[in-house]
């Protein structure tokens, strides 16, 4: 039942547990006094009286998480959070793994949670991309020691790849730019990895997750992934239920443009037909007019009594030259010496 309920959006699991706890879950009209129902084709299952609706096919947002957002639905101490911070209009999500309130970058939302958590588990091997920027010294040598694993502090952190992209001098050490690919994500081992090395990361952006990468997203801002790239890239991890069928419009924010019309929709050719093309077709089924069609020839310009009409101008002869008036002059002439 909360597996149910969470799918659909109407609470977290844990919450969905606190609401059959205080009688505000009813199936087929019986409150529910513990979520260890099965639901049935054709229940009617309602929280606070309103009927849930099915749950939704599974959705992936891209999202450009900035520093100083907590990547959580709640924070204790009162923190800025993701999910406060998310444009209006979008369904309830949950995040794909964690981005700590220092690091910026990718952060994957989805509405299916065993898509994030098969995309999450290191069984699943999802590669993760980042750049970090580090203070202090290295060389390529002791980063490549990291794709033997390494353990800092009793945890034990799988192959890393780390490559030195630049390195400035300072009197102290070195401001570094350094690039990560892992696929275990465990909590802040970017970080931690790199201070085992005697480096002190100050700014970490996430680059990819998996196949979706951060490209042009700018700081705050949320794309949502299309359905056919859903199909291709994540079908083994989605049940195939809940697999998307691309039969609704992208979510678009307020103030942009939505997306155009989708493959094998028809749209009506609006530009004027060219040479060597066939023309457009109007929606009755007949070919589309140019502008000029069927318009009335431009009245014939007539000038006052006593206005200069103006001279034709000279037509240009084959040979490059202008036609003279008059007869051609004869053949011939004085011969040159």
């Amino acid at each position: 039942m909360a597996k149910l309920l969470a799918r659909a959006g109407a609470a977290s699991r844990r919450d969905v547990e606190r609401l059959i706890e205080a009688g505000r879950v009813a199936l087929n009209g019986q409150t529910l006094t513990t979520p260890a129902i099965k639901v049935e084709p054709g229940d009617i299952l309602t929280v606070d009286g309103e009927v849930v609706t099915e749950a939704e096919p599974a959705r992936l947002f891209r999202y450009h998480k900035p520093v100083g957002l907590l990547t959580s639905h709640k924070d204790p101490q009162g923190r800025p959070t993701v999910f406060e911070h998310l444009p209006a209009g979008l369904p309830r999500l949950i995040s794909v793994g964690r981005l700590d309130i220092n690091s910026e970058g990718l952060l994957l939302l989805t509405n299916d949670g065993g898509l994030a958590r098969a995309l999450e588990t290191p069984q699943t091997g999802v590669v993760r991309r980042y750049r970090a920027r580090a203070y202090g010294r290295t060389n390529q040598a002791k980063l490549d020691t990291l794709k033997n694993g390494i353990t800092v502090e009793g945890v034990h952190y799988g192959s890393i790849e780390a490559t030195l992209d630049k390195a400035k001098e300072g009197p102290q050490g070195s401001n570094l730019w350094i690039t990560v690919t892992l696929t275990e994500g465990k909590n802040r081992e970017v970080r931690r990895v790199l201070e085992a090395l005697g480096l002190k990361v100050n700014r970490l952006i996430r680059l990819s997750y998996g196949p979706f990468a951060l490209g042009t997203l700018g700081a705050g801002e949320v794309e949502e992934v299309g359905p056919r790239v859903i199909r291709e890239q994540l079908a083994q991890h989605i049940a195939p239920q809940n697999l998307p069928a691309g039969d609704r419009p992208l979510w678009k924010p307020k103030g942009k443009p939505a997306a155009g019309p989708r493959r094998g929709a028809v749209e009506l050719d609006r530009r004027p037909a060219r040479a060597g093309k066939p023309p457009s077709r109007r929606p009755d089924g007949g070919p589309k007019r140019s502008a000029a069609e069927g318009a009335p020839a431009p009245a014939k310009k007539t000038y006052k009594a006593g206005w200069a009409k103006p001279k034709k101008k000279p037509v240009i002869a084959k040979t490059g030259g202008a036609k003279r008036a008059g007869p051609k002059p004869p053949r011939g002439g004085p011969k040159r010496g």
